[in-house]
């Protein structure tokens, strides 16, 4: 079932004002999709969100349901007619969609192929069939695997995820660049480090603000609590990717998107208890050196590519932490979201 909102207003708005960008996100309705449309609002563009909401929440955009530039697609990327006819008259496609939970894989082999391998190919095909020449995609730090270099540079390899999820995001990648040479598109690919903030719907914050909710008076942590990763806030996220867009026109630009320093899992857990304002919190670990099958232990990617652009960021690990804590428990207490 497609559902548009200001389609009709949308057509006419192109008519007076043909100089506005028509611009395609896809997953636009979740965590770093809505917070993308946001901006992409702000900056006077006619933003198309195409989402199955089976993880996006309507009432992260409804704050732009009355405006004739927005319009809401509730379709699937894997149907292949909808997603052709949402990408004609498109200027510029953000690929957000894809089933974003690593853990997943190891119990569902074939979600991740589904959702992003194959969902990328049916976004790609539309683009080519629709003359539709410029993408930028939301990739993963988990394309690297474990990586013996830290900071890890984009030009590090070979690349060997150890997740499904890392290979189902290596591979559209793949088919990305590959479409890019053959079709004459031009890409931008983002590969993210743990990224956190309003609206987060899982991940490792989420999970300890659950689990002491649930028992206020220990904390399990998965693992030995010493993974190291790179936490950056999805604000400066946003900032990121719009402005390699604007900065790096080369056919194919491929690029680190992080923090420059990390935070351990259980440096989060006192994060999270201070800011419950909990007392007391026994922390328990269910052992090892990963908290589940493909989980890389160390991450922190380097961002140099970035930094000679232009463009760094100004949260530390920590803070993204601690205002992603206090943004989660503030909407406790003010909930938007069933």
């Amino acid at each position: 079932m497609n559902k548009n909102i200001n389609t009709e207003k949308g057509d006419n708005w192109e008519i007076l004002m043909p100089a506005k960008k028509k611009i395609l996100v896809t997953g636009g309705a979740g965590f770093i999709g809505s917070n993308l449309v946001d901006r992409l609002m702000e900056r006077g563009n006619r933003v198309v969100v195409f989402d199955n909401l089976s993880s996006g929440h309507t009432e992260f955009i409804e704050q732009h349901f009355e405006n004739p530039d927005f319009t809401l697609i509730e379709g699937d990327v894997l149907d292949t007619g909808a997603i052709e006819k949402a990408c004609q008259g498109t200027d510029f496609v953000y690929h957000v969609a894809a089933n974003p939970d690593v853990k997943l894989g190891a119990s569902d082999t074939k979600v991740h192929f589904d959702q992003n391998i194959t969902a990328t190919y049916n976004l790609l095909e539309a683009m080519r069939k629709t003359g539709t020449g410029k993408i930028a995609f939301t990739s993963t730090s988990t394309v690297y695997g474990e990586a013996k270099i830290m900071p890890t540079p984009e030009d590090y390899g070979p690349l060997i995820p150890i997740s499904l999820y890392g290979a189902s995001k290596l591979a559209c990648e793949a088919l990305i660049t590959s479409y890019s040479h053959t079709f004459d598109m031009q890409a931008w690919v983002f590969r993210f480090a743990n990224i956190v903030g309003p609206r987060s719907t899982h991940g490792i914050t989420v999970d300890f603000i659950r689990k002491l909710r649930e028992k206020p008076e220990q904390l399990e942590i998965l693992g030995d609590g010493k993974q190291e990763k790179s936490y950056l806030h999805v604000s400066e996220c946003v900032d990121a990717i719009l402005f390699a867009v604007e900065n790096s026109p080369e056919e194919v630009n491929i690029f680190n998107i992080g923090s420059e320093d990390t935070i351990s899992a259980t440096g989060i857990g006192k994060i999270v208890v201070e800011e419950m304002g909990l007392s007391g919190v026994k922390f328990t670990y269910t052992g090892g050196s990963r908290g589940w099958k493909g989980d890389v232990p160390r991450m922190r990617l380097g961002i140099e590519k970035l930094k000679a652009l232009g463009w760094e960021p100004e949260y530390s690990s920590e803070r993204s932490v601690r205002e992603t804590a206090r943004a989660l428990l503030d909407l406790e207490k003010n909930p938007k979201v069933d």
